[in-house]
C-alpha cells in the first residue's frame, strides 16, 4: 500500500477516533461524578434524618391540632391563603384521560399531570413504559394575590369538572364566589398531544392588579427505560426552541445550567427515545434551566425550569399550552409542522440526533427517505438494514471503483517503483526517489490522491449512519438473529465484576455483531494492504496502526447499537466481495499496457502535480543547503 493511501486510511481512523474520544468523560468529570456520588449519599442520609425529624414533628403536631378548635384552624388558613383557603385541605385523587396511545392521570392536588404511560411501548424488561409517576414530575404556578400573598398551585386542591366532551377535563381552583382558575385538558383520539389551557374567571380583585404573567416551576426525574445506561444517558438532555429560531440544548455530558432572556416556543425533557415537551402558544419568557446527572439508580437526570407565561387577568384570552408525550420519531414529529405557516414551525424533529451540518443533511435527505421506503414494505429490521447497506454501497459503487482503479494502476507499476527504489537507495536520496516516483505516476496517468479522495467522500455517509442507528426508535426492541434489540448491544458474554479501564469504556460484556465486525475488518485490512502494495516504503509502525483500527472500533462500538455494528459488518463484507470482483474482471496486463502508452503521450501536468514538484524542489534546496552547512562546519 502506498504512503498516500495509508495516510488516507489513517485520516479516516483519526476522524472516528477523535469523534469518540471527544465524547469520553475527562478526568475532571470522572472526579466530579465521584464527588456527586459522595454528595448524593450524604444527601440521602440527610434526607432520611429530616424525614425522621418531620415524622416526629407531625406526631407532636397531630396531638396539638386535636386540641385546636376548627374555627381557629379556619382563621389560620384564611390568614395564609385568603380566598384560596377553602382549597388547602383535601384528599389527593386522580382523573384519567386516555386514547389509543396515552394513559394520562391528572391529580386534583395542583391540577397537574401526575402520570403518563405510553401504551404502544414497553421498557427493555417488558414493563409498562411510564414517563413519570407521582412526584417524579412537578408543575407549579405561582400566584400573587391582591393582598400580596404568594400562592403556589402545587399546595392547593382543584375540583375536577367533567363536561359533555369525554376527551376534555377541567381542573378548577376556587377563589371565592364566581371566581376561579381553570386548567383545561383535552386529549384528542390518535394523538400524542395533550391540549392544556389556563383561564381565569372573576380574578380581578383576587390577584394582583399588575398581573400579566404567571411564574412556572417545572421539574422532572427522567427514568432509565433502555438496557444500556451509558448510551441512554448520553442521548438524554434538556432542549429548548427559540421563537422563530433554532433549537438549542444544555450539555448532555454533565451538570449544566443556563438563563435565557429571549422568548422560547417549547421546552423538552428528552430521553434517548421519548420526550416530554411543554409548548407555549405565546412563548415562555425569562427562563432559567438546570440539568443534573444522577448517580446509578433508576433515574438518569433531573431537569428543572423556572419561567413565566403570559396571562390575561380579565379572563378574555386563555393561556395556551400543549404537552407532547411520545416517541422521538422523526416522521411523527415532522408531521406536526404540516400546514404550519413559515416561521411558526415547531421543529420538534430536531430532537432526533441526526448529526450536525452535512451529516444531518445526509440523514435527512438521503438515508431517511430510503429507510422509510423500506420500512413501508418490509417488517424485518435486520433485512431492512441489509438492503439499506446494499443500496448505499451501490450508490457509492462509482467512487469505490475509481478508488480500486487508482490502487490497481499503482500496483501494476510496482516493479518500476522498486527499480527506482534500487536506483536511489538510502535516506539521503529520499527526495530524488520520491521525485522519480511522482514523475513515473505523472507520465503513466496514475495519481495516489485519486485513491484517497473516493474514500474521503464516503466518510459523511459513514459518520451520518454512526449518528443515525443508535438514536433510531425504529430499531428499538426489534430483534434479528441472536440480537434481541438492534438499538442496544447484543451481549453473548457478560460479567458483573468491575474491571478498571475496561468496564467504563468497553462495558461488562462482549457484543457478537461488534466482534464479527472487528474480525472482518482485520481480514479486510490485511487483504486490502496486500492488494494495494505499490512497492513504496511505508512509515515505521504504519502496518501495526492499520491493524489497530479494527480493535479501536471494537472497543468504541461494543456498548453501542448492535444495528450499527451489523451495518458495518455487512458493509465490510460487501467491500471484500467488490474487491474480489474487481480483481477478477479487470485485466491488469491490459491496464499496464495502457499506462505504458500514456508515457509516450506529451506530458500534461495538472496544477496539483506542478505544486507538488515545486514543493519537492524547495525541499531539495533546503536539504542541499543543510548538507553544505554541515560540510563547512567539518
Amino acid at each position: 500500500m502506498d504512503k498516500n493511501t495509508v495516510i488516507g486510511f489513517v485520516l479516516i481512523g483519526l476522524v472516528l477516533f477523535l469523534f469518540t474520544w471527544l465524547n469520553r468523560p475527562t478526568p475532571e468529570q470522572i472526579e466530579a461524578r465521584r464527588m456527586q456520588d459522595s454528595i448524593a449519599r450524604v444527601e440521602q442520609v440527610k434526607q432520611l434524618e429530616e424525614q425522621l425529624q418531620a415524622q416526629k414533628r407531625e406526631n407532636v403536631s397531630d396531638e396539638e391540632t386535636q386540641a385546636v378548635p376548627d374555627s381557629l384552624k379556619a382563621a389560620q388558613r384564611e390568614s395564609l391563603f385568603g380566598v384560596f383557603a377553602s382549597s388547602v385541605e383535601g384528599t389527593e385523587e386522580t382523573t384519567s384521560l386516555e386514547n389509543e396511545h396515552l394513559e394520562i392521570r391528572i391529580s386534583n392536588k395542583g391540577g397537574r399531570v401526575s402520570y403518563v404511560r405510553l401504551k404502544d411501548y414497553t421498557t427493555h424488561d417488558s414493563l409498562p413504559l411510564i414517563l413519570f409517576e407521582g412526584d417524579e414530575s412537578k408543575l407549579n404556578f405561582t400566584l400573587i394575590t391582591a393582598t400580596n400573598r404568594v400562592i403556589n398551585t402545587a399546595d392547593l386542591f382543584f375540583t375536577p369538572v367533567k363536561g359533555n366532551d369525554p376527551h376534555t377535563l377541567t381542573m378548577r381552583l376556587n377563589a371565592g364566589e364566581n371566581s376561579y382558575l381553570d386548567f383545561v385538558y383535552t386529549l384528542q383520539p390518535d394523538d400524542y398531544i395533550l391540549q392544556y389551557s389556563i383561564r381565569g374567571q372573576g380574578l380581578n380583585g383576587v390577584l394582583s392588579p399588575g398581573t400579566n404573567t404567571i411564574d412556572i416551576s417545572w421539574e422532572q426525574l427522567v427514568r432509565q427505560q433502555e438496557k444500556g445506561r451509558k448510551y441512554e444517558d448520553q442521548y438524554t438532555g434538556l432542549f429548548y426552541k427559540f421563537v422563530a429560531d433554532d433549537v438549542e440544548n444544555l450539555s448532555q455530558s454533565g451538570n449544566d445550567s443556563e438563563r435565557i432572556t429571549n422568548r422560547l416556543r417549547w421546552i423538552a425533557y428528552k430521553d434517548k427515545f421519548f420526550s416530554t415537551i411543554l409548548i407555549s402558544d405565546d412563548g415562555f419568557e425569562a427562563t432559567t434551566f438546570d440539568s443534573k446527572q444522577l448517580p446509578d439508580g433508576n433515574y438518569l437526570k433531573h431537569f428543572s425550569t423556572l419561567t413565566s407565561l403570559p396571562f390575561d387577568l380579565q379572563g378574555k384570552e386563555a393561556s395556551g399550552l400543549r404537552y407532547y408525550f411520545g416517541p422521538n420519531h422523526y416522521s411523527l414529529l415532522k408531521n406536526y409542522d404540516k400546514g404550519v405557516a413559515a416561521g411558526e414551525e415547531l421543529d420538534m424533529e430536531k430532537l432526533v440526533p441526526l448529526g450536525a451540518s452535512v451529516f444531518r443533511w445526509v440523514n435527512q435527505y438521503f438515508i431517511f427517505p430510503i429507510f422509510g421506503l423500506l420500512c413501508r414494505y418490509i417488517s424485518s429490521m435486520g433485512l431492512i438494514i441489509f438492503l439499506l447497506t446494499v443500496i448505499v454501497k451501490s450508490i457509492l459503487f462509482p467512487l469505490t471503483y475509481k478508488g480500486y482503479m487508482s490502487s490497481a494502476k499503482m500496483r501494476v507499476l510496482r516493479p518500476q517503483v522498486e527499480a527506482i527504489n534500487a536506483k536511489y537507495p538510502g535516506q539521503d536520496k529520499a527526495l530524488d526517489r520520491q521525485k522519480a516516483t511522482m514523475e513515473l505516476y505523472s507520465r503513466a496517468g496514475a495519481s495516489p490522491m485519486s485513491g484517497c479522495l473516493p474514500m474521503l467522500l464516503q466518510m459523511p455517509i459513514l459518520i451520518a449512519l454512526y449518528m443515525l442507528f443508535p438514536a433510531s426508535i425504529e430499531l428499538r426492541q426489534q430483534s434479528f438473529l441472536w440480537a434481541q434489540d438492534l438499538s442496544a448491544y447484543d451481549a453473548v458474554i457478560s460479567w458483573t465484576t468491575y474491571v478498571p479501564l475496561v468496564s467504563p469504556y468497553f462495558g461488562n460484556h462482549i457484543s457478537l455483531f461488534c466482534l464479527l465486525m472487528a474480525l472482518v475488518n482485520v481480514f479486510y485490512t490485511k487483504f486490502n494492504m496486500d492488494m494495494t502494495n505499490t512497492g513504496q516504503q511505508q512509515m515505521p509502525g504504519m502496518k501495526l496502526m492499520m491493524y489497530m483500527m479494527p480493535v479501536m472500533l471494537f472497543v468504541f462500538l461494543n456498548q453501542s447499537a448492535s444495528g450499527l455494528s451489523y451495518y458495518y459488518f455487512i458493509s465490510t463484507l460487501i467491500s471484500i466481495l467488490q474487491t474480489y470482483a474487481f480483481r477478477f474482471f479487470i485485466n491488469e496486463d491490459k491496464l499496464l499496457a495502457k499506462l505504458e502508452a500514456n508515457k509516450k503521450k506529451p506530458a500534461k501536468k495538472s496544477g496539483f502535480m506542478k505544486r507538488l514538484e515545486d514543493m519537492q524542489k524547495q525541499q531539495q534546496d533546503v536539504l542541499r543547503k543543510q548538507q553544505d552547512q554541515s560540510k563547512k562546519k567539518r
